[in-house]
């Protein structure tokens, strides 16, 4: 007897949070995924100017800022919090801790380039630290959830802060910790949250999601919004 489609439906779901192996993962390609030069609300340039070394795809930002890129669940909803935050100079969603080069959307949807949905934040840290914008992060999806977020299913849905430097990747550690009293107190369980340097991630690159996908809630305000928070607050 063949599968119902119940068990059709749960083998898939169960398929695609598995991580896949970088020796499994899709080719990907050499061409890098056009974008606008200018972020849409901020007014701010997406990418960094590329030097001559530039192993994460994010480029150069002007002297003084800093950046993360953080995964929460589905990029257009985490993307929208942090371009309306004060001394957020720009954002972009993307593709990041994966395998695949230049993926492209429907590809990270098979859950076989290893990719997580994920949000790049350039951010001014005279007007708002990283400890603050990993604050609005912990609030603001549930990272208890390992390959998910909500009914949003899968390896792309995976919960992940990628620094790029190791002080930050240390500093967002502790903020984990942090977060994760919180979360025992409350009977919660603990932060699956992955945590590294970008450099240590799948292929150390952070890949620019297609433009359409760019400030998407912007450009369409009654899209769709996942957000699986636990409703418990970040300690002062």
């Amino acid at each position: 007897m063949g599968m119902s489609w119940l068990d059709r439906l749960i083998q898939g779901q169960l398929s695609k949070q598995q991580l896949v192996d970088a020796d499994d993962a899709l080719p990907g390609r050499d061409t890098e995924v056009p974008v606008a030069a200018e972020h849409l609300l901020l007014r701010h340039p997406m990418r960094g100017s590329v030097g001559t070394d530039d192993s994460t795809g994010i480029g150069a930002f002007p002297d003084g800022l800093n950046a993360v890129v953080l995964a929460g669940g589905c990029f257009w909803g985490v993307e929208e919090i942090y371009w309306q935050i004060p001394g957020v100079y720009t954002t972009a969603v993307g593709y990041a801790g994966g395998y695949t080069a230049n993926p492209s959307y429907e590809e990270v949807c098979t859950a076989r380039t290893g990719h997580t949905e994920s949000v790049l934040v350039v951010f001014d840290p005279t007007v708002i630290d990283l400890e603050a914008v990993l604050a609005v992060f912990w609030e603001t999806h549930d990272p208890t959830q390992e390959m998910r977020q909500g009914n949003d299913v899968g390896t792309q849905y995976r919960s992940a802060v990628y620094t790029l430097s190791e002080a930050d990747a240390v500093l967002a550690r502790r903020s984990a910790e942090k977060f994760g009293t919180v979360l025992a107190e409350a009977g919660r369980g603990p932060v699956a949250t992955e945590i590294a340097p970008l450099t240590q991630a799948g292929d150390g690159h952070f890949y620019y999601a297609e433009d359409y996908h760019q400030q998407y809630l912007a450009k369409n305000p009654n899209g769709y919004r996942c957000h699986a928070a636990t409703g418990l607050k970040y300690p002062a």
